[in-house]
């Protein structure tokens, strides 16, 4: 059943905001205009060089507070508002904290007088500053403010960047937990799970919201799924809503309810909470009326403080300079008495804590090494989840260089990426990750499944069965939703291997054999057993099958690359030597060559440099062969063996968010560059012809690709084609 339409936006005290000082205006063009799919300029960006439209491109962000995507989604959210993308960010709380706009490192900072209405309007400021210095290079752009109802009976204030009008800020101005552990009844976690029946709003300084709210855990969600609707965004970003949990106990609170207890975890409790809070929505608009399905991408928070950095020095600088704006570093005026900015970050970010959160971007899903595959019959198949289920393109013909029009593959709530696998008799098996929304008779979890082909549908390309549950390797559903994305092997012998990061920081195994079902869920043997200072192995594992038919399994650490190998063809992976490799800044890709020679692609921590490592069957030590020429960027190399023999394919994201191509043997070619926005990696193969082809998934939900004009390693990477 459709849903009813929203309500339409109530007419409300407009002001008119210049680099914020409050100036009364008008009412009703800015409120008129939030309920406009306005086409837009392109801003910054260079859109006739560019291959995805911005105004195929919408983004919504939900967020827990003001600097949450400075810290955490850039410099991915500067380089949407660059290009002249359609954009707004949802603001959950009002971020009021102790209510004191003063720097940590002042003298005596409890001296200044609690005002927790003003440091919300300063955070509110400091952001409109921040985005409208990545939108327009100007931090003193005005902005339309309005308040507006969403959903009946609730107000949210809307600012509107008058330079860029397709760009948005809403907050809600909820109050925030004033705490990052502890445990607290008035909070968005206390919301979640029931332990608060509603949830007030503040007033900040200045707003032209009337009164304050009390909202129920369901209207936080129908306001996500108001805007959801009038943006229909192509990609939705939210924080991370499976933080790994942290082996202190967590701090002592007055708060006594039961559904609060827990454990502690490294991210704040707001973030993970707002994520929650953003995935229910995205499960009610999907329900919804027809839309196009959206990316999602889920970022870490500060769980990435304790990981290696994984951007280069330039953009930790450049994610810096947008904090000190933000923070009000420059001292600027800006003519309102609340602040215009908040001092607590100020010029910090990259300097204590911060400087570690400001040093990364992380996500969640990284995007598997494996969602580009050839079928049986040779044609090439992709797949990506969008809007919450499974879709396939396939080639027309195999090596066509042309995929058909996407076409469902099932699924439902699953989330960030899929890996593919073919066995040996030729049929491809799907495996991701879902998560299990809460309800009246189910628990919030988290489990993997599996999807068989079962033939071929009338486009020639594989059609699939129903997405089966494999379970999560941790039973209890709080542990589960800690478990990490799927990596999968099939083997010689027919059998199909799945591996996931598990709740402690190991690494779960389960194999089914040609025509069995798969066997209960074992932990491997490994080198961490235990979370110490930092998650034991990190998402972003990878695997492969060498030409002897060993099971080769890699996973990146805080410290290093772990490595675990099979003894025998058929053998269930052991730890092997360790490996001895520089730090990885996160996923870690693994490439099978001819003579048992396995090749990882991976990002160096602090430099985001792509690294080459490889391990020659006689030795089975590993050593760095090549590094590729700088090009920033973060997130998995995408890579993949081309021509069989020692030549391979890398595909990588850049500083400017697109992706730079090139062949590797001996040592890495040059890059080749696509002006391809896209979402998490790419993807690359090599095609019936036997060139190589890379694909991605781009930020306006489409696939495009470019694939050699001929086999053999110096020869280049044709045009981009979007292929729907």
């Amino acid at each position: 059943m459709s849903p009813a339409p929203p309500p339409r936006v109530s007419r409300r005290r407009l002001l008119q905001a210049a680099g914020g000082g409050v100036l009364a205006a008008a009412a009703g063009t800015a409120v008129r205009s939030w309920r406009l799919t306005e086409r837009h300029p392109t801003g910054a960006g260079d859109r006739g060089r560019l291959l995805v439209d911005p105004a195929d491109q919408s983004f919504v962000q939900v967020v827990a507070h003001a600097d949450d995507g400075l810290f955490f989604m850039n410099p991915d959210l500067e380089q949407s508002l660059r290009c002249g993308a359609r954009s707004v960010t949802v603001c959950l709380t009002g971020g009021e904290a102790d209510g004191r706009n003063v720097s940590p490192a002042a003298l005596h900072p409890g001296s200044v007088p609690e005002d927790r209405a003003a440091f919300a309007r300063a955070r509110t400021n400091g952001l409109r500053a921040a985005h409208a210095a990545m939108a327009t290079g100007n931090p003193a752009a005005p902005w339309d403010v309005a308040a507006v109802s969403l959903l009946p009976g609730l107000q949210v204030e809307v600012h509107t960047l008058q330079g860029a009008p397709h760009h948005r800020l809403v907050f809600l101005q909820l109050v925030e937990a004033r705490a990052v552990w502890q445990a607290r009844t008035a909070s968005l976690r206390g919301l979640w799970l029931g332990a608060a029946g509603t949830l007030p709003t503040l007033r900040p300084a200045g707003t032209p919201v009337e009164r304050r709210f009390h909202y129920t855990r369901d209207q936080v969600v129908q306001t996500l799924v108001a805007v959801l609707d009038r943006v229909r965004p192509t990609v939705v970003r939210t924080l991370d809503p499976n933080a790994a949990h942290s082996p202190k106990p967590p701090p002592a609170t007055a708060d006594r309810d039961p559904r609060l207890a827990g454990l502690r975890y490294y991210d704040h409790q707001d973030h993970t909470a707002s994520a929650y809070f953003a995935q229910a929505a995205l499960a009610a608009y999907r329900g919804g009326a027809p839309h196009r399905p959206a990316i999602v991408e889920n970022y870490l928070g500060y769980e990435a403080g304790v990981l290696p950095g994984d951007v280069d020095a330039e953009t930790a600088r450049n994610k810096a300079r947008v904090l000190s704006v933000y923070g009000w570093a420059d001292r600027r005026r800006c003519g309102d008495p609340a602040g215009c900015g908040d001092r607590k970050v100020g010029d910090s970010a990259l300097r204590g804590t911060a400087r570690n959160w400001t040093r990364s971007t992380r996500l969640r899903a990284p995007g598997s090494n494996a969602w580009l595959h050839a079928a049986h019959d040779g044609r090439l198949a992709a797949f990506a989840v969008l809007g919450g289920a499974a879709y396939r393109w396939a080639e027309t013909r195999p090596g066509s260089g042309r995929f058909g029009a996407p076409l469902p593959a099932g699924g439902e709530l699953l989330q960030g990426q899929i890996h593919a696998v073919r066995r040996s008799d030729g049929a491809l098996v799907l495996f991701a990750s879902r998560t299990v929304l809460p309800g009246r008779h189910t628990a919030h979890r988290r489990e993997l499944v599996t999807a068989v082909q079962h033939g071929t549908a009338a486009d020639g390309g594989p059609a699939f069965g129903r997405w089966e549950p494999l379970g999560s390797p941790d039973a209890d559903p709080v542990r589960s939703l800690e478990i990490g994305f799927p990596a999968a092997v099939a083997t010689p012998d027919g059998a199909v291997h799945v591996f996931v990061r598990t709740w402690d920081g190991n690494i779960a195994h389960r194999a089914a054999p040609p025509r069995g079902p798969f066997s209960p869920w074992r932990r491997l043997e490994g080198p961490v057993s235990t979370l110490q200072a930092s998650p034991g192995i990190v998402d972003d594992i990878d695997a492969c099958v060498d030409s002897d038919g060993l099971i080769h399994l890699v996973a990146p650490s805080a410290r290093t690359v772990q490595h675990w190998v099979s003894k025998r063809a058929g053998l269930t992976p052991r730890p092997a030597a360790a490996t001895g490799l520089p730090r990885p800044a996160g996923p870690v890709s693994a490439v099978p060559l001819a003579g048992g020679v396995v090749r990882l692609a991976y990002r160096r921590a602090d430099t985001a440099r792509v690294l080459i490592a490889e391990r020659q069957r006689t030795a089975g030590t590993w050593r760095v062969s090549a590094q590729c020429e700088a090009v920033g960027g973060y997130g998995r190399v995408a890579a993949a063996p081309i021509g069989g023999d020692e030549g391979m394919v890398l595909a990588a994201r850049d500083d400017d968010g697109e992706v730079r191509m090139a062949m590797a043997q001996d040592a890495p070619g040059p890059w080749q560059r696509g002006r391809a926005a896209h979402s998490a990696a790419a993807g690359a193969a090599q095609d019936a012809a036997g060139r190589a082809v890379v694909v991605v998934l781009g930020n306006d939900g489409r696939l495009h690709s470019t694939r050699q004009t001929s086999a053999g390693r110096s020869a280049p990477f044709g045009r981009w084609q979007a292929q729907y």
